[in-house]
C-alpha cells in the first residue's frame, strides 16, 4: 500500500493489508521501482480516497496495481452511513418523506416518489391520488433527472480537467434549482412529494418560468456537444474506457445509463409506468458502445427527452386539488404562506379552529400520530437517473413503517466497478467511476 507523505519511499511499515511505504513527489516509475525493490514481488496496493476529489464523496477505493495497470480494484463503502432506513422506524408514514429525501441528495424527488407510491399501494389510495398530483410529480422529476445529469457531466467533466464543462454543466443545474426553489421553497430535501399527493400546489408564475427553463436549455445544450462530443481529446478520453458489456450488466444488476450504454432500452417509465408515464411520448435513448462515452452521450440525450416530458406536463395541467379527498390521510395540502415564513398561516389556522372543535382534534392526531397503513409488504421502482430506484415496504397495520429499505441504484451500479477498471490504467478508474455516476448518499443508507 502506497500512500504520499516523505520525499523517497521509507522503510516499509507493516499493516494489515501488508507493507506500507510513504512518498510524496518525484517520479512514478522511480517510486514504483524503489518500492518493487524493496519488497520483491510483493503487490502495490493504492487507496482512492475516502476523501479523493474523483470518488463522488465518501468512497474508497482500493487499487492493486502492477506499474500503471489495476489487477485488482474493490470499492469501500459506509463512510456516510446516515442510518436513514432504521430512523424510518421511529416516525409517522408522513414523516418518512422528510429522511428519504436526503438519500441520494442529487436526487430527491425520485426517494420521495418511490417512497410514496410504496405507501399509497400499501394503503390502497393509488388511484386515488389526483391527476394534477401526478402531473406536477411527473414534472419535477423530469427536472430533477436534468439537473442529476448536468452533475454527473459537470463532475465527469472536472476530473478529466475540462473545468469549463464544469462551469458550464454547474451553470445550467443553478436553473433547475431555481425553479425547485420556486415550487417547493427549497433548492434540496424538499419533503414536497407526500402519501396522497403533494404539499403544495404549483405557486404563481410557475408555469412562465418552466417555459423560459425549457427555452434557456434548448438554447444550452448545443454548447455541450460543441465542447465534448465535438471534441477528439475528450472522446479518446472516454471511448473503450470503462467498458461494460450487457452480459455483464445483466449479471451485476447494473441499470440506468451503464445498461442502456449495453444497447438494452430498458427503462422502468415504460415497462413498468408510474404516475402516468404511458400518456406521455419520449423515446428511450440507447447507445452499443458499452464504454463511458456511450454514458455521456445517453445523459444528454435524456435530458432532450426530459424537456419533452416537461412540455408535455404543462399541457396536461388542469386546475384541481393536488392532495387525495380523505382526511383521515390527506395532510393540509393547499396552505398560504404566514408573516412567520412557514404554511400555518393565519386563514388556515381559521378555518381549522373555526370548522369544529372535531375537526381541530382529527387534525391534531393525524400530525402528530400519524394515520395507520393495513398490515402487508410492497415493492415499488422508480426510474432514477441513475436506474432502478426501488423501496421495499413492511407495515404491521400501525402508524410507522415496520420496516423500509431501499433498492438504490448507486449501490448496486458500484459492483460494477471492479468490471469496468481491472485491466485498465490507473488514470482510467476515474473516467469509469464518474460513468457510473454514484452519489455516497444513496450508497451509505
Amino acid at each position: 500500500m502506497m500512500t504520499t507523505h516523505a520525499t523517497r519511499p521509507a522503510e516499509p511499515r507493516e499493516t494489515t493489508e501488508g507493507p506500507v511505504y510513504t512518498v510524496t513527489g518525484g517520479d512514478w516509475d522511480e517510486i514504483t521501482q524503489a518500492a518493487a525493490e524493496r519488497a520483491d514481488d510483493e503487490r502495490i496496493v493504492v487507496n482512492m480516497g475516502p476523501q479523493h476529489p474523483s470518488t463522488h464523496g465518501v468512497l474508497r477505493l482500493i487499487l492493486e496495481i502492477d506499474g500503471e495497470t489495476v489487477t485488482e480494484a474493490r470499492a469501500g463503502i459506509g463512510y456516510l452511513h446516515t442510518g436513514i432506513e432504521k430512523n424510518l422506524e421511529y416516525r409517522t408514514w408522513t414523516q418518512g418523506t422528510t429522511f428519504v429525501t436526503r438519500m441520494d441528495y442529487l436526487t430527491p424527488f425520485y426517494n420521495e416518489a418511490a417512497y410514496c407510491l410504496g405507501v399509497e399501494k400499501l394503503l390502497g389510495i393509488t388511484d386515488d391520488v389526483p391527476d394534477r398530483a401526478s402531473v406536477i410529480r411527473v414534472l419535477l422529476m423530469e427536472i430533477n433527472r436534468i439537473s442529476s445529469h448536468f452533475v454527473a457531466i459537470a463532475t465527469g467533466g472536472m476530473e478529466l480537467g475540462a473545468t469549463t464543462v464544469m462551469i458550464y454543466g454547474f451553470r445550467d443545474r443553478e436553473l433547475c434549482l431555481d425553479l425547485f426553489e420556486l415550487i417547493t421553497g427549497l433548492r434540496m430535501n424538499h419533503a414536497f412529494i407526500r402519501p396522497g399527493g403533494l404539499a403544495q400546489d404549483l405557486p404563481p408564475g410557475a408555469i412562465d418560468a418552466l417555459r423560459e427553463f425549457v427555452r434557456q436549455m434548448r438554447k444550452n445544450l448545443p454548447e455541450y456537444d460543441a465542447l465534448c462530443s465535438g471534441s477528439p481529446v475528450f472522446r479518446a478520453r472516454l471511448k473503450d474506457v470503462g467498458y461494460l458489456d450487457l452480459a455483464g450488466c445483466l449479471a451485476l444488476g447494473a441499470t440506468g445509463p451503464i445498461l442502456r450504454s449495453a444497447g438494452l432500452p430498458h427503462d422502468l417509465r415504460k415497462s413498468d409506468p408510474y404516475c402516468g408515464y404511458e400518456n406521455y411520448d419520449f423515446e428511450v435513448p440507447t447507445t452499443d458502445t458499452c464504454d463511458s462515452f456511450g454514458r455521456f452521450l445517453l445523459r444528454l440525450e435524456e435530458i432532450e427527452q426530459s424537456l419533452r416530458i416537461i412540455e408535455q406536463c404543462m399541457e396536461r395541467l388542469e386546475p384541481g386539488p393536488v392532495m387525495v379527498g380523505d382526511k383521515k390521510i390527506a395532510w393540509p395540502a393547499q396552505l398560504a404562506l404566514g408573516p412567520d415564513g412557514l404554511g400555518n398561516s393565519l386563514d388556515h389556522i381559521k378555518n381549522i379552529m373555526g370548522t369544529s372543535m372535531e375537526a381541530l382534534i382529527h387534525h391534531f392526531k393525524l400530525v402528530t400520530e400519524g394515520f395507520r397503513v393495513p398490515p402487508g409488504q410492497v415493492y415499488t421502482a422508480v426510474e432514477s437517473p441513475k436506474g432502478e430506484l426501488g423501496v421495499h415496504l413492511v407495515s404491521d397495520g400501525g402508524t410507522r413503517p415496520y420496516r423500509v429499505h431501499f433498492r438504490d441504484p448507486s449501490f448496486t451500479n458500484l459492483q460494477s466497478m471492479a468490471a469496468m477498471c481491472e485491466g485498465g490504467m490507473v488514470a482510467d478508474v476515474i473516467v469509469a467511476v464518474a460513468s457510473i455516476d454514484p452519489v455516497m448518499g444513496g450508497v451509505d443508507r
